[in-house]
Parts: C-alpha cells; sequence; structure tokens
C-alpha cells in the first residue's frame, strides 16, 4: 500500500505494540513537541481521521490519545472546531545545574557586554534627529544607483555573477575599493589585499575569529570606545581589555605589554571625535613591532574631514604588516547597503578569506558589481563632496549653537571629521541633570558614558549630525539651553 504523506512537519514512530502502547507513544511524542514548541500555542490539530489514516492507526487510538492532551491541559477543544494547542504561558526554565553549566560556557565578558551592545543597535536604529551614525539618505542618488544595480542584473553573459561569489568580494569591486582607499585615504594597497564583508562588523567578526584564541588573546580597546566591535571581540573569546583615551587618542604609554590585538579609530575616534596624534601613532606601530602585536585600524568615516589635511593612516605608515584596516560604505552611502572591507596584509589574506567562507559564502554579487561601477566611474567621489558640504553646514551650526546658547553648560571636544560631535559636560555634579534635559530636547544625543567601559568616564555628550538638518539643530538646542536656564532658576 501507498503510504500516506505525513500530517505533521516531525517524524512520528510507533513500536509494536497493542492498541494501548500506540496510545501512549502517540500522546507522549506530541507532548513533547508542544512542550518543545514544534507545535505552538493556537496550532490547530489535524483530524482524527486524517492523523490515522497517514500514520495507520485507529482512529480510536488517536481519540484517546488526543483526550490525554486534553485532560492535561495541553490542547482545548470546542464543538465545532479542531483541537488546537493551548498556551501554557512562559516556557519552563531549564534545571538549574544545566542553566549552570550553559552560563559556564559563555564567555563571562560577552554576558556583560551583549546589552551595551543591543542597546547601541537599538539606539542605532532610533528616529531620534541627533542620533549617531545614520548618514542623510535623501539625498543619496538612487536613479544612478538604480540603473547601474538593472545594468548588473542584466548581464546574463556574466555566468560568475549568477554562482557562488569569491569569499573576498567580486573582482570589479576589490579593484574600485583599492583605487578608492588608495586616493582618498593614501592607504597602500591593491585588489589582492581586499575582502569584502557585510558591513564592517562582520569585519571585525571576521577578525576576531582569526585573530583571538579563546580564553587566551588579550584585545586592547580604546574606552571610551565602538561596543559592537568590543561584542565581536568578546563573543570571540577574548579578553578585552580597556585603555584610556585623551585629546591625543589611545593612551599607547597605558597598553599592557601581554595584548596580542590592538583596536584603534585614529582617524576620528569614536565615540570622542580625537583624532590620534602622530607621536601616538609612531608609538602604537613600535608597540606592535615590539610585542608582534596586530592592530585593526577603523576608518568609519574618514571621508568626511572639515579641517586640515587628514593624518596618514596608521596602515599607510606601517612597514611591519601589522595593521588590519577596516572601512565602511555604511556612513559615505548608507547603512542597509552592508558593505564594508578590509586591507589585509599578506600574511592575513587566505586566513580571512577562509574564515570569511565559514561566516557566508560570499556577498550579493549583482550589488557588488554596481557599487564597483558606482566608485570606478565617479558616483561616490561626487556624493562625499556634495555630502561633505551638507554636513559641513550642520557641523557649523551644532558649533554655533553649542557656543552661543549651551557654552555654560558644554564645552566641544576637538575633532574635524565625521558625522558626530563630542562635548563634555563642564560641571560633573550637574551632569545627570543636564542629560535627563537633553534626552527630551535633543533626542538621540548620546551621554559619553554608554560607550565606557569601567570606571565612569568625563561627563559628556555625543550629537551626531548626519541626518538633522541645520535649522533643526539650532532650534533644539536654543530649546534645550532654554530648559536648562529654567531648571536652574526654580533651583536657585
Amino acid at each position: 500500500m501507498r503510504p500516506q504523506e505525513p500530517v505533521f512537519e516531525f517524524p512520528l514512530s510507533f513500536a509494536a505494540g497493542g492498541a494501548g502502547g500506540r496510545v501512549h507513544q502517540l500522546h507522549a511524542q506530541l507532548r513533547a513537541a508542544i512542550l518543545d514548541r514544534r507545535l505552538l500555542p493556537g496550532a490547530r490539530l489535524p483530524s482524527t481521521r486524517r492523523v490515522a489514516r497517514a500514520y495507520r492507526l485507529a482512529r480510536n487510538t488517536v481519540i484517546a490519545a488526543y483526550d490525554l492532551l486534553v485532560a492535561e491541559g495541553y490542547v482545548h477543544t470546542r464543538a465545532g472546531a479542531p483541537a488546537q494547542v493551548a498556551d501554557l504561558g512562559a516556557r519552563p526554565r531549564p534545571p538549574r545545574r544545566r542553566a549552570r553549566a550553559a552560563d559556564e560556557q559563555l564567555n563571562g565578558y560577552w554576558r556583560r557586554t551583549a546589552p551595551a551592545v543591543a542597546q547601541f543597535a537599538a539606539a542605532a536604529r532610533s528616529t531620534a534627529g541627533f542620533r549617531l551614525g545614520t548618514p542623510e539618505h535623501r539625498l543619496f542618488p538612487l536613479d544612478i544607483w538604480r540603473r547601474l544595480l538593472t545594468r548588473s542584473l542584466n548581464r546574463r553573459a556574466d555566468a560568475a555573477s549568477f554562482d557562488y561569489p569569491d569569499a573576498r568580494g567580486r573582482p570589479l569591486l576589490r579593484a574600485a575599493i583599492a583605487q578608492h582607499v588608495s586616493f582618498t585615504r593614501a592607504v597602500s594597497c591593491s585588489a589582492d589585499d581586499v575582502i569584502v564583508t557585510n558591513g564592517a562588523q562582520q569585519a571585525f567578526d571576521v577578525l576576531a575569529r582569526a585573530l583571538v584564541t579563546p580564553g587566551r588573546t588579550r584585545v586592547a580597546v580604546e574606552n571610551p570606545g565602538y561596543p559592537p566591535l568590543r561584542g565581536a571581540m568578546a563573543a570571540a573569546g577574548a579578553h578585552v581589555v580597556p585603555v584610556a583615551v585623551d585629546d591625543e587618542g589611545l593612551r599607547v604609554d597605558r597598553l599592557p605589554e601581554d595584548v596580542g590585538v590592538v583596536y584603534v579609530t585614529p582617524s576620528h575616534q569614536f565615540p570622542t571625535g580625537v583624532a590620534m596624534s602622530m607621536t601616538r601613532r609612531a608609538a602604537l606601530l613600535a608597540f606592535a613591532r615590539a610585542r608582534g602585536a596586530v592592530i585593526i585600524e577603523d576608518d568609519y568615516d574618514g571621508e568626511f574631514r572639515f579641517g586640515l589635511r587628514p593624518l596618514d593612516a596608521l596602515q599607510t605608515l606601517d612597514r611591519d604588516a601589522s595593521v588590519l584596516y577596516v572601512g565602511t560604505f555604511s556612513k559615505s552611502l548608507f547603512p542597509a547597503l552592508r558593505v564594508g572591507y578590509v586591507v589585509a596584509p599578506a600574511w592575513a589574506r587566505e586566513v580571512l578569506a577562509a574564515v570569511r567562507t565559514c561566516a557566508d559564502t560570499g556577498g550579493n554579487a549583482q550589488l557588488q558589481d554596481a557599487l564597483g561601477h558606482f566608485i570606478v566611474d565617479g558616483h561616490l567621489a561626487r556624493h562625499v563632496r556634495r555630502m561633505r558640504r551638507l554636513y559641513a553646514e550642520r557641523r557649523r551650526a551644532l558649533l554655533d549653537g553649542l557656543a552661543e546658547d549651551l557654552g555654560p553648560w558644554l564645552q566641544p571636544l576637538p575633532g574635524e571629521a565625521g558625522i558626530h560631535l563630542a562635548t563634555r559636560i563642564r560641571q560633573r555634579s550637574a551632569a545627570a541633570r543636564l542629560i535627563a534635559q537633553a534626552r527630551e530636547h535633543t533626542p538621540g544625543a548620546q551621554p559619553l558614558s554608554r560607550f565606557a567601559l569601567g570606571a565612569e568616564p568625563e561627563p559628556g555628550l555625543v550629537f551626531g549630525f548626519g541626518c538633522i538638518e541645520a535649522a533643526a539643530i539650532r532650534s533644539a538646542l536654543r530649546n534645550l539651553a532654554r530648559a536648562l536656564a529654567r531648571e536652574e532658576r526654580s533651583c536657585g
């Protein structure tokens, strides 16, 4: 006899035995499926006739099993309607011993870091005006982008664009990135040095998997610093070591001698905005050379400079192949593009490509080709020039508002790049009150403490200006100043 098609999306098996034995076998398997949430609350159970036919059971056997489930509260029925899985409420916690064992398997630092990473991600997705890391998308040349995507999709003669892509990225995009960073950031590289990733975060994840030996590798990070990078390193099992920053960038003199990896944002420190001085850059490269350490250089928004000529990238100054340079198009174009890259020294290329393959077997080939043409045809450079002028206007509005309206309370930190600006709260005793008012009048602005590990840093606020217009910036800062003045008068 031809077997019937199963009616459940999980296997049921029945050992030889009488009708009573099969009742209990069917009941036990369905109860386990409900407890494991393979059958979700509200799911309708198939009719007893259909189950009996599909699994070659007597219908009375299925009815008896269903009746047991109803009696135990796993299933409820009503006249004229199919039986439904009951809502059992919260799933029971695992036994204490098992929960403790699972907890011990998690890296302790990662458990403490995960909430900060989630909080950072939620703030980035916010629609608040002063949110960090979000560029202006309304001026993106969508018609050009649509045309390039269509052209990439129509290239049917290129069979490779429909196959699994190279884990390192499409050749056109890798060559375009090498050209772009060589020209704009003086990064010395060729297409062979470039590995394309799904955003900078995947680049950090790939680097963490390649560079970290769980439980042994110590990774120095800036403090305050970028929470998602710390999360990637902690998830890989690294011991994360926070190192202070000042107005010259990372305090290289405070690096522990046993760190194997150092993460820095030298062009525009996140979140303070300061640039690492040339003296510190030379000291950091000397540290890496003397101890065989590796440096991860994150140049997340280096295209947007508003002051003097930028200092050379660490990768440009490196003579010992110790710097892995990470870039992204999330700030120069838009975050949803999800394209980042690593410029890697020769010794790291093969390992990173292999790890990248483990993460996924390559990105979107058509999107990568479209982005490659977007860069090669000059559209990226034109867009960046246009956005640089716009961001300069917004930055000026922010600085003017801070000076004219909020001078008694906030002092801008030195910084000549990027699409956010950090400030120092002048009176530590007023920090909590000021941050509470900022939450109401300048939504999206973040306290510096949100990015710090360990001891409370000098209190401050960070304002993003990528997606808020100049007039709105001035209005919001004026309202914040008025609220602070009113509060001071009422307290006085």
